[in-house]
């Protein structure tokens, strides 16, 4: 309309018009300019979260199970609303380096392919991080953990080197507490500057991927962890260590609610000159009040114009970790939500078009670089392996509703050729995912069998796979066969 009037107005009078004829010219053509904007407006609107998104110059992606891709709905929806990935579970620690200085990255391959093959923005997810280490890195403490974090970092980001938009080079590494404290990991026991010494590992592997930091709960400006998080954004800033990005998981529910705040927080973390992303988005709840509260994340982001992009985590309430809170824009059976077209108008409605960054530097900073090849293994067990073909133990991450489970397989004295290990879940107890493994059934007695890359298990060593539930987690003893 503004640009119709100021042609309109730029024409030299020909002649004096009445006060009450101009007014009406001004009127009528302010209506024409009206009726010409909101008809090309409505042509234009997009379809689909990725089309939408893309308009503002963001991306609108998901987190994908390559096992998933299988299946024709899940994959349907995926090509047609997403323009950018983020691997569920496939570039973890315990998936790409099962076994020390041994390297899987066929499963990964699989989602960062099908992004590629289409245009579309993959995000590496995640480098270094406190937990799903395969077991071998589980036993490790100083030095040798710190020669082999490096290491991981840098053989990952080098085989993705071009192909990643951004790294979550670190991940979760705050306390969840109100101290606003680093987590108490085997990581962080390496020395305190062990998340600068990634970022700077990652920097130098692929210079020219975003480098973000990631992490939960600090969503809310006022917590103490969030404050904690940026400080180190802040001061890593100041003192140039490689940071581009960081990342908001946003997993909201009634214990972490949504607050007006949340803006703040995304544009206060941009002030340091860093790019934000939604990166994990999902929200309990259902009908207008789960739509509006989607509508209320995207419109905080488009406020923002460093906030360059949003992943929900997964496609269907079905697909969710969280899947007894159906917290995603896609029912069970992949129909659209109240949620799904909020987000969509939210999307349409536009905000600010994120302003072009100074890309990073080609070149790594002066460090020393961190090891190109496999640091010693460590030494093996001095106690015997199992005399049995193999043995199972697992450990737990719950909540309320749901787990994760950590499978540790043990090969016995002859090794393993391929492994099956068998759970039984309590009743009412549902398998939602699983990684490193294949699962017949999801509820009763499960059997859990190896994939291609982990079927060899050398005599007393071990692979480790995972699964995620909803209802009880498992108490009882799982057992484990060969073939």
């Amino acid at each position: 309309m503004n640009n119709a009037f100021a042609r309109a107005s730029g024409r030299p009078a020909t002649r004096l018009r009445s006060r009450s004829a101009l007014i009406s010219a001004v009127v009528g053509l302010s209506l024409a300019a009206t009726t010409v904007v909101v008809t090309a407006s409505s042509a234009s609107a997009a379809t689909t979260l990725g089309a939408a998104a893309a308009e503002s110059g963001r991306y609108f992606g998901a987190a994908v199970a390559a096992h998933k891709l299988n299946d024709s709905v899940y994959t349907g929806i995926l090509n047609r609303e997403f323009n950018s990935i983020t691997a569920e579970n496939e570039m973890k620690i315990n998936a790409l380096e099962p076994q020390q200085g041994v390297f899987s990255y066929g499963t990964a391959d699989r989602i960062v392919n099908h992004a590629l093959s289409r245009g579309w923005k993959v995000r590496g997810h995640t480098l270094a991080w406190h937990s799903q280490q395969p077991a071998w890195m589980e036993r490790m403490e100083g030095q040798a953990l710190r020669s082999a974090m490096l290491n991981h970092v840098t053989q990952v980001a080098t085989y993705y080197r071009g192909k990643i938009d951004s790294w979550d080079v670190v991940n979760e590494a705050f306390d969840d507490g109100n101290n606003g404290a680093r987590r108490n990991s085997n990581l962080q026991r390496t020395g305190g500057d062990w998340i600068e010494a990634a970022f700077r590992a990652a920097r130098a592997a692929d210079p020219g991927a975003k480098l973000c930091y990631n992490d939960y709960n600090t969503d809310n400006w006022t917590w103490a962890k969030t404050q904690a998080v940026y400080n180190m954004v802040r001061d890593f800033k100041q003192r140039g260590v490689p940071i581009d990005c960081v990342g908001f998981q946003s997993h909201f529910n009634a214990q972490s609610a949504y607050n007006s705040n949340y803006r703040t927080t995304l544009s206060s973390f941009a002030a340091l000159g860093v790019d934000v992303q939604i990166t994990e988005l999902d929200i309990e709840g259902s009908g207008s009040q789960q739509a509006d509260t989607y509508r209320r994340v995207v419109q905080d982001c488009l406020a923002v114009p460093r906030c360059n992009g949003i992943t929900v985590w997964g496609i269907r309430d079905s697909d969710s970790w969280r899947s007894y809170g159906t917290p995603l824009l896609f029912d069970n059976n992949g129909n659209k939500k109240q949620a799904y077209n909020a987000t969509l108008e939210a999307l349409n409605a536009g905000g600010t078009t994120p302003p072009p960054t100074t890309p990073p530097p080609t070149t790594p900073p002066p460090t020393t670089p961190p090891p190109t090849t496999p640091p010693p293994t460590t030494p093996p067990p001095t106690t015997p392996p199992p005399s049995g073909a193999c043995t199972a133990s697992y450990t737990l991450d719950t909540w309320n509703g749901g787990f994760v489970a950590h499978v540790r397989v043990t090969a016995g004295s002859s090794g393993l050729n391929g492994w099956a290990v068998n759970m039984t879940l309590p009743g009412g107890t549902s398998v939602t995912n699983s990684w490193n493994t294949q699962a017949s059934g999801n509820s009763g007695a499960v059997t859990f069998r190896n994939v291609g890359y982990n079927a060899n298990v050398a005599p007393g060593t071990t692979t480790e796979f995972g699964f995620q539930g909803t209802g009880s987690a498992p108490s009882g003893t799982p057992t484990c066969n060969a073939g």
